[in-house]
C-alpha cells in the first residue's frame, strides 16, 4: 500500500519506462508490447510548435537579458490566446512553446490569431523589441505522455516545420491539417516544395494578418 503515494504526474512516464524495459528483452514480443503501448498513451491531438525568427542573431547583438525580456514579452502575449483556443501548453524551451489542441480547426485560429496579437504588439516596439513568429501544425495519433511530452510522425513534422522552415509570420501545416480542417473564411492553403520527415505535404497557410 505504501505505493500507493508515490502515485503522481510522473505515473504515465513510469509505465511508458517499465514497458520500453520488457520490449529490450531478449526475445520480447514487440509487437505485443507495442499495442499496449499505443492503448495505454496512443491519443489523436493537433501539435503546434512556435520559434522567434531571427532569435540567435539578436541574443548575439544584444545580449541574455535582452534575449530573457523577449522571451517574456512573448509569453505574456501569446499565453492567454492560446488558452482562448483550449491549447494546452505542454513545454516551453527557450523561444519555443510546445502546444497540443484537440481539433487542428483550433490550433489553426490560434496561429492565426497568435500572429495577430503580435502585430498589434510590435506597432508600439522598436526593431530589435518586436517579436516576429513562426509557427508549425501537425495533426493525427500520437504518444501522449501526462503533461510532459507528444511523439509521434506528426509531431516530428510540426516540430520542423514551426522551428526550422516557418519564416516571420507563417504558419506552415501538414497535409493532415490541411485535409481535416473545415474551411475558414480568409484562409486558404498553398502547396510548398518543402520535404518534412513524418508528413506526405507541407502548405503554407494564407490569410490575412
Amino acid at each position: 500500500m505504501a505505493k500507493l503515494g508515490q502515485v503522481g504526474t510522473g505515473a504515465s512516464a513510469d509505465r511508458l519506462e517499465e514497458l520500453m524495459e520488457q520490449r529490450l528483452r531478449r526475445g520480447a514480443d514487440k509487437a505485443a508490447i507495442d499495442r499496449r503501448i499505443w492503448d495505454l498513451f496512443g491519443e489523436e491531438w493537433a501539435v503546434m510548435f512556435t520559434d522567434l525568427s531571427g532569435f540567435s542573431r539578436q541574443v548575439a547583438e544584444f545580449g541574455i537579458i535582452h534575449f530573457l525580456q523577449v522571451i517574456y514579452e512573448s509569453q505574456r502575449v501569446l499565453i492567454p490566446v492560446i488558452a482562448d483556443h483550449d491549447g494546452i501548453v505542454l513545454k516551453t524551451e527557450g523561444d519555443s512553446l510546445l502546444v497540443i489542441f484537440r481539433r487542428p480547426e483550433r490550433a489553426l485560429r490560434c496561429a492565426i490569431a497568435m500572429q495577430r496579437a503580435l502585430k498589434r504588439y510590435n506597432r508600439r516596439k522598436s526593431p530589435s523589441e518586436k517579436i516576429l513568429l513562426c509557427v508549425g501544425i501537425g495533426f493525427g495519433p500520437m504518444l501522449r505522455i501526462g503533461d510532459d511530452d507528444v511523439f509521434g510522425p506528426e509531431v516530428n513534422a510540426a516540430s520542423k516545420l514551426g522551428e526550422d522552415l516557418a519564416r516571420a509570420f507563417e504558419i506552415l501545416v501538414t497535409d493532415s491539417v490541411k485535409k481535416t480542417t473545415p474551411g475558414i473564411p480568409g484562409v486558404s492553403f498553398q502547396k510548398t516544395d518543402l520535404t518534412v520527415p513524418g508528413a506526405k505535404a507541407a502548405w503554407r497557410v494564407k490569410y490575412r494578418l
